[in-house]
């Protein structure tokens, strides 16, 4: 087995932090002796999140064993998921921006359960792939704010938004947001473009309407101020690992809240 030098592209910032983060775990479970230090551990834990090192990789370049290995990256995880802040927390964080953006995004996943035909809720047909909804609250600047626990791909935004409570807690605290047509009407508070397809409900069809001139220069303007949030879903998938999860879904959610919190504490 040939073992070689490589770096990564992640800050020593994100590095003391999530080495404070597991070294205060093992003083509160009162751990005496680990074969890696916390420093060693955290490292261990930004290469997997950061490039999608496996566990076999990571415990040769780490001089332990795969399933010493599988139990740090496994404590790790649950650690910075454990800080992930909640809905209520995030809300308070945009209600001091400008305004913010919403947005959902996919995250590719291995198709699951297809004897049970189990996958079929995982696969989203708009972006004919399997995969696991994220709701994603940026500030203008593009910066995360909050990014919600996986839903299946299949779920759409705004039903996927409300099941979260987003809506909901946008407009009650009052926060201008901008988002895509998915989630029109979610919110008084939320802004998004008009749409040029319109439903015919007698005829239970869509028919095309052309846009007025102010319609579409409101619906320039909402596009401008949502291009920042792009940089946040970008953000969230620079982390390789979240490329596409290839564990179970079940463990998405506690992924990308590890992802987040790194993101927010840099």
């Amino acid at each position: 087995m040939l073992v070689y030098r490589s770096g990564m592209n992640v800050s020593t910032q994100h590095l003391r932090f999530v080495t404070n983060a597991l070294r205060t775990q093992r003083k509160q479970s009162g751990t005496r002796w680990r074969v890696l230090s916390s420093g060693q551990q955290a490292l261990m834990l930004l290469a997997h999140l950061k490039k999608g090192e496996t566990y076999r990789d990571l415990a040769i370049g780490f001089k332990v064993g795969t399933s010493t290995a599988y139990r740090y990256l496994r404590e790790g995880l649950e650690v910075l998921a454990g800080l992930a802040p909640p809905l209520e927390q995030a809300i308070q964080a945009a209600a001091k921006k400008a305004y913010v953006t919403l947005d959902g995004t996919l995250l590719r996943i291995d198709r699951v359960a297809m004897a049970s035909k189990g996958d079929r809720i995982y696969y989203s047909g708009k972006h004919k792939t399997h995969g696991v909804n994220v709701q994603v609250i940026a500030d203008p600047a593009g910066r995360l704010i909050w990014a919600s626990p996986a839903l299946p791909g299949a779920r759409h935004d705004a039903g996927a938004a409300k099941e979260h409570g987003i809506p909901a807690a946008l407009g009650a605290a009052g926060v201008n947001t901008f988002a895509d047509t998915a989630y029109i009407g979610a919110a008084p508070t939320i802004r998004a473009p008009f749409r040029r397809l319109r439903h015919d409900r007698s005829s239970h069809l869509f028919t095309r309407r052309e846009l007025s001139t102010g319609q579409k220069a409101v619906n320039t303007s909402i596009s401008q101020m949502r291009a920042p949030g792009e940089r946040a879903n970008a953000d969230l998938k620079s982390w390789r690992l979240l490329h596409k999860i290839r564990s179970s879904p079940a463990h998405a959610t506690r992924l990308v809240n590890a992802v987040q919190v790194v993101i927010l504490n840099s």
